[in-house]
């Protein structure tokens, strides 16, 4: 019996930068983008879709694009997000 292929993973890119201060930025939107589609390619991820946010995580639930980000996951459109760092998605996580 052979096993069944689990599910491709479809990641959705999300990239972001705070809103707060460009100078403090460690990489620009466009810079994460790059990095991200170059992680992608060497190791075979799917990227089907790209959001871009210029807003601040520093206050939970103020984001709309990640927002719809987390509905599109919760609805079944994708089941993971890809980031070129975590700070992207929280910047304080827990």
């Amino acid at each position: 019996m052979t096993d069944p292929k689990p599910p491709k993973v479809k990641y959705v890119l999300y990239a972001r930068k705070s809103t707060e201060s460009d100078e403090r930025q460690a990489m620009s939107i466009e810079s994460q983008i790059n990095e991200m589609k170059a992680v992608a390619e060497r190791d075979g991820i799917e990227i089907t879709d790209i959001i871009e946010e210029s807003k601040s995580a520093k206050a939970t639930g103020q984001r709309p694009q990640f927002n719809q980000l987390l509905q599109r996951i919760s609805n079944g459109e994708a089941n993971g997000i890809a980031a070129w760092s975590a700070s992207r998605i929280s910047r304080n996580a827990g």
